[in-house]
């Protein structure tokens, strides 16, 4: 009986803790790194980002959502941001003739990395 307790107030513990290691945005998703896909010729896309653990509000009834990655959906060019300053994008060609890209930019610094193969994603990040 008291091992079970100390192994569900060790639960509690380690699991508070990674609670607390994620980054609080508030209604501010959009303020870390910029991402932007290019996609020619009629090219449709699949996009994944991941990132560092972050909650955010949702909407006045959520206030406590959680997220650590994003997936879209599209065709030709579209840009966002990730809510924290550092994580990866990888986008796949869906569909189309035209190649597709993927660019990130931090400090100065950017990434691109292009695919014309839909078995072949395209991948850029910063850590």
């Amino acid at each position: 009986m008291r091992a079970g307790r100390l192994g569900l107030i060790v639960l509690l513990v380690a699991g508070a803790s990674a609670a607390d290691a994620q980054t609080r945005l508030g209604a501010d998703i959009e303020s870390g790194l910029p991402w932007h896909v290019a996609a020619l010729q009629g090219a449709s896309w699949s996009l994944v980002c991941r990132f560092k653990p972050v909650t955010y509000e949702a909407s006045t009834y959520n206030k406590e959502a959680w997220a650590n990655r994003i997936a879209e959906t599209g065709r030709g060019s579209k840009g966002g941001r990730l809510p924290s300053d550092n994580g990866s994008c990888t986008v796949t060609k869906t569909g189309g003739r035209g190649a597709v890209a993927i660019a990130m930019i931090k400090n100065g610094e950017s990434q691109v990395a292009v695919t014309t193969d839909p078995a072949r994603p395209a991948a850029v990040g910063f850590f």
